[in-house]
């Protein structure tokens, strides 16, 4: 298992499109994704289960991979957030 902890740089956290963005791109991965906010974690592949995060700009979020290409996936969720789901 792979884990790295992100700040949400981009305006409305993970709200709508950035959210769905996010799963799309989890759901490209065969391994596992969780991501994390607090004490509440979703499932990376779940629209609902990343929507209910109510991740904010400025919040930190953990995404951790578990799998054949945990590595892959990580590095390019930690990619999209860095780079603010190309908002801006």
């Amino acid at each position: 298992m792979v884990s790295a902890t992100v700040t949400l740089l981009n305006k409305v956290g993970l709200h709508a499109r950035p959210a769905a963005l996010f799963v799309q791109t989890a759901k490209k991965f065969k391994c596992e994704i969780r991501v994390r906010k607090g004490d509440t974690e979703a499932n990376a592949k779940s629209i609902l289960d990343v929507l209910s995060l109510g991740a904010e700009q400025g919040d930190e979020i953990t995404i951790e991979a578990e799998g054949e290409d945990e590595e892959k996936a990580l590095k390019t969720l930690v990619d999209l957030v860095n780079n603010k789901f190309g908002e801006e």
